[in-house]
């Protein structure tokens, strides 16, 4: 009898175990259905609301959803619903709460009304501390906008709005945060500065200027790669190609001269290479990625790779082809893969050169069976190379 019990407690202990790797508990009701209960329940609805493509979605349900301290929470806390935003109901949802990225963590009273909402990614703790903020009226995103609005302007309310706004991605963020700055006598404190840099979204203004003037000082905290991304994104973001040739290469140029006046040379060499790629300009696309590479070289694999693999698609010239035969090279000499050995028995295909193209095709496709990868393009390559050689 004692082993019987034994057992059995032993069992209870594995389906809790279990249960608690479950993870949050989403309602599988219709949306009416989960607003009624929410109500009833006097509760918040959390709303997951998600693209079935989307990265960072597929990585808070794996490791932020399942987590114990998460689930446990938000179990308790409030009623659950994840509901893919571009199927059924979700389509109507994504208009009504104005979702414009993903994942939109939307967390919804149970009259339909949105009190507080984030953006992206979250870890465990920061997704806990967004449901805490939630559930505090004096915190949520929708009280504070209507204290903003209301007129109220203490640096600890604007502070507080600015960062739910930028959590939120909400259009007035950037403007509360002018505001909460113009409280502030030192912009360079460690808080202030970091406000500064969620903040800006374009490569002109106060706040990009303030990031220039303090460049050094944002290396120090942040990492000079960091800053210099950052930078980079936010210019590259103000460049809309349908702005004409002229327009968009002058824009960029003058963007990058003044904040990378060291690189920009490079840094325009590569954009011109990728313009014309974009614009489907082939001729301009082969002779900007043959004076970049000739002018700056390359250790990336990748980009050697890629752009070797459009002039085996594009370019006809044998001079320009001869130039990408040299960069698949050097990829495949800098990481000897699979796409990359596909790229160069291409091009030896292409010039002719049918025993150096087998070559390159077989040992592809021994790459790619040690890695069982897909070679099935390379070995209908290899029957050409094989037809043409004989």
């Amino acid at each position: 009898m004692k082993r019987i019990t034994v057992l059995a407690f032993s069992l209870l202990l594995m389906l809790t175990a279990v249960q608690a790797q479950d993870g949050i508990a989403f309602e599988q009701q219709s949306w009416e259905d989960i607003l009624a209960k929410a109500s009833k329940a006097d509760k918040i609805i959390f709303l997951d609301a998600y693209a079935s493509w989307c990265g960072p979605c597929k990585m808070m349900s794996r490791n932020v959803f399942t987590d114990e301290s998460v689930a446990d929470f938000y179990n308790t806390k409030f009623v659950n619903a994840k509901i893919d935003m571009e199927k059924g109901e979700g389509v109507e949802l994504a208009n009504k709460y104005k979702v414009q990225a993903y994942p939109t963590l939307l967390y919804i009273n149970g009259e339909g009304e949105v009190v507080h909402r984030a953006v992206g990614y979250h870890d465990a703790e920061g997704f806990v501390g967004l449901g805490k903020t939630a559930l505090d009226p004096s915190q949520r995103l929708g009280a504070l906008r209507q204290q903003y609005e209301s007129g109220k302007r203490d640096p600890e309310l604007l502070a507080a709005y600015a960062k739910a706004a930028m959590s939120a991605m909400s259009p007035d963020a950037e403007a509360v945060v002018k505001d909460y700055l113009d409280t502030q006598d030192d912009w360079t404190t460690p808080e202030n500065m970091e406000m500064v840099l969620s903040a800006i979204n374009k490569p002109e203004g106060k706040l990009y200027q303030f990031l220039l003037d303090n460049r050094s000082a944002y290396e120090e905290a942040y990492g000079e790669d960091m800053i210099s991304s950052t930078i980079n994104r936010l210019i590259m973001g103000s460049l809309d190609p349908s702005m004409g040739e002229e327009a968009y290469l002058t824009k960029a140029e003058e963007k990058l001269e003044a904040a990378f006046p060291d690189k920009a040379g490079k840094m325009m060499a590569e954009l011109k290479m990728n313009y014309y790629s974009y614009a489907q300009k082939s001729d301009q696309y082969a002779k900007a990625a043959v004076a970049y590479f000739d002018t700056y070289g390359s250790d990336n694999y990748n980009q050697l790779n890629n752009v070797a693999w459009s002039f085996y698609e594009n370019v006809e010239d044998e001079a320009m082809l001869q130039k990408a035969l040299g960069w698949a090279k050097k990829s495949v000499e800098l990481t000897d893969a699979y796409f990359n050995n596909d790229t160069l028995a291409a091009l030896y295909y292409k010039l002719g050169q049918y025993k150096k193209a087998e070559k390159a095709a077989k040992h592809a496709i021994e790459l790619a069976k040690l890695r069982k990868q897909d070679y099935s393009g390379t070995q209908e390559l290899l029957q050409k190379i094989q037809q043409e050689k004989n």
